[in-house]
């Protein structure tokens, strides 16, 4: 049913806990995971311009991305060890709009996604970016509670 499942992550609790789902779906068939993770590059150009050189701020950025797939490499290897094949990106966009275009790129069976990212803000029912992923991807998409 579902053998190729999107992930996005943030690493945030809600998105860790979206991890458990993913190990739980290779016993109903699950064989591959795209684990993504998308840098902000809203971010990214807010900090560019507040440092005073290119080469800051192409540091910072570099800085991320290596954050990022320092954070990536004990999940992979979780899912790996669940049995599952794991295909990592890491991509620098608005994050839900790179969540949409690798679901376009990948075409997956469904997303697993957390419902509040790291920015949670506890009014709202699902965070930005869930939302505006479950109101325009085009394949099912799972939300996991906190």
């Amino acid at each position: 049913m579902f053998e190729k499942i999107l992930y996005p992550t943030d690493f945030s609790d809600v998105a860790m806990k979206a991890m458990e789902f993913i190990k739980r779906l290779k016993d109903a068939g699950a064989k591959e995971v795209i684990l993504l993770h998308i840098v902000d590059k809203r971010t990214l150009e807010s900090m560019a311009m507040s440092v005073y050189s290119t080469q800051d701020a192409m540091k910072i950025e570099s800085d991320m991305i290596e954050g990022a797939r320092k954070e990536m490499n004990p999940i992979e290897k979780t899912l790996k060890d669940a049995g599952l094949n794991v295909k990592v990106i890491i991509e620098k966009e608005i994050p839900f709009r790179g969540i949409l275009g690798v679901e376009k790129r990948e075409n997956p069976s469904v997303i697993i996604i957390g419902s509040h990212g790291k920015s949670n803000i506890e009014e709202m029912l699902l965070g930005s970016v869930s939302e505006k992923v479950v109101r325009k991807a085009k394949k099912p998409v799972l939300v996991i509670k906190r």
